[in-house]
């Protein structure tokens, strides 16, 4: 990504350094202070709605991002809140620790600009719910193997996860949804495929080229082609698959024999 490294020289100071602690913490606090009002206007004081916007509430353009995944109802949302901001947490500290501080913050910034240029498009209200699902994507990508708890007891690696999230995302744009919908979760990939577009293309293309040589070279071999033969009887592993097959080292030649001939046969010699 030159353009990005070419920002990142040019900008790298006005990065915002733990930038993922600072949402979540005002995804907690928000969570928090809406314990004390079930009638969730503050909730609705944040979100981003583009009338409102133009109306002078830009704090709207921002504090979107702010509003937690959940309404704190019960005792166990609020232990699942802990659970999943969390999560947040280490999955954009992850990607901050493997990028660095300020390719982290355009990747957030990029969700943050695509999801706010497709609500003022369909004049819908919009929170960082799909501009979170694509940084789990980005982790899953980068860390396909961690793993987590499923409901606290299942062990899953994220690249599993990430199937249900691809579906999510698929289904979304796909599915009869409000196109509001359908473009808010396509804004939110942007940011995933201009970081890993590249690679899934070299990546896919790589894939079809060694299945293309491959299944080329399958092609060319002869159907009674064998690896081993037995110079004494003849049997190659065609014949018995479990059978192992050796080169003689005092035969004065290229003489491989099954393991039933191996000791037994005698030593062909030059001359």
């Amino acid at each position: 990504m030159k353009w990005l490294d070419r920002l990142e020289r040019k900008f790298r100071k006005f990065a915002i350094k733990g930038l993922m602690l600072y949402i979540v913490s005002l995804n907690l606090a928000v969570f928090l202070l809406s314990m004390f009002n079930q009638t969730d206007q503050l909730v609705n004081k944040l979100t981003l709605v583009p009338d409102l916007v133009m109306k002078g509430e830009v704090w709207r353009l921002v504090t979107y991002i702010f509003i937690p995944p959940l309404s704190p109802n019960s005792v166990n949302n609020i232990i699942f809140i802990i659970f999943v901001l969390y999560f947040y947490y280490m999955m954009g500290t992850s990607l901050e620790h493997e990028w660095g501080s300020f390719k982290f913050n355009m990747y957030y910034l990029i969700g943050m600009v695509s999801t706010t240029i497709i609500a003022f498009a369909t004049g819908g209200s919009s929170t960082g719910m799909y501009l979170n699902l694509s940084i789990f994507l980005a982790f899953a990508r980068i860390y396909p193997n961690y793993e987590i708890l499923l409901f606290f007891i299942l062990p899953i690696k994220v690249k599993y996860l990430a199937w249900v999230d691809w579906a999510f995302f698929a289904y979304t744009i796909i599915a009869p949804t409000p196109i509001a919908f359908k473009l808010a979760a396509a804004a939110a990939l942007i940011n995933y495929f201009l970081f890993f577009g590249k690679d899934i293309f070299i990546s896919l293309k790589s894939g079809r080229s060694t299945h293309y040589n491959r299944k080329n070279y399958n092609y060319k071999l002869p159907k009674d082609y064998t690896i081993h033969k037995c110079t004494i009887c003849g049997i190659t592993e065609k014949d018995k698959p479990n059978m192992d097959f050796r080169y003689c080292s005092k035969c004065e030649g290229a003489y491989e024999y099954c393991m039933d001939h191996l000791s037994t046969h005698v030593h062909k010699l030059k001359g």
